[in-house]
């Protein structure tokens, strides 16, 4: 099994719990992200950070855990939404580093958070009633370049494993 891990999460704290999406429902085979949760009063978990690979979960929403804590349900939306970039493979690394750099910047003077994974994934937390035009400008002329791919990782809901 792989495990996609968020090193820096935005929402980390010492109480903070990490549980597992499967990612197989999505088309990745194999691969589990760990997700770091706050647990809510009601038995609930609040995403305390933003998610590089499953789709339909975003910061802030609440989700249900199965007995081996896997997340199991959303069962409330905090409006967000995940803007994820990844660069190509073989991109030449003052390409990448030119191109990761204009995304830290376009990402922190819109006032967003992101996380990184390595240097070539990065996830976006959009927060509701933010139009984030300059990011996916930035974002857009990567893309005419050759230089990255992107989505909106609520493209497709939340899914249980089977």
């Amino acid at each position: 099994m792989q495990f996609v891990v968020h090193r820096d999460p935005v929402g980390r704290a010492a109480s903070h719990h990490i549980a597992r999406a499967d990612l197989a429902p999505f088309g990745l085979d194999g691969r589990v992200e760990q997700l770091w949760l706050r647990a809510l009063n009601d038995g609930s978990h609040q995403v305390a950070c933003i998610p590089f690979a499953a789709y339909g979960i975003a910061l802030g929403d609440t989700v249900l855990l199965d007995d081996e804590d896997y997340v199991s349900e959303v069962v409330g939306t905090a409006w967000h939404r995940t803007l994820r970039l990844v660069f190509v493979p073989g991109l030449p690394a003052d390409d990448l580093r030119a191109a990761a750099d204009g995304m830290r910047a376009e990402t922190g003077a819109a006032g967003l958070l992101s996380e990184w994974e390595g240097d070539r994934l990065v996830a976006v937390d959009v927060p509701p009633d933010v139009e984030p035009a300059g990011l996916l400008a930035v974002m857009g002329a990567l893309v005419e370049a050759g230089h990255a791919r992107w989505e909106w990782a609520d493209a497709m809901p939340f899914a249980a494993r089977s």
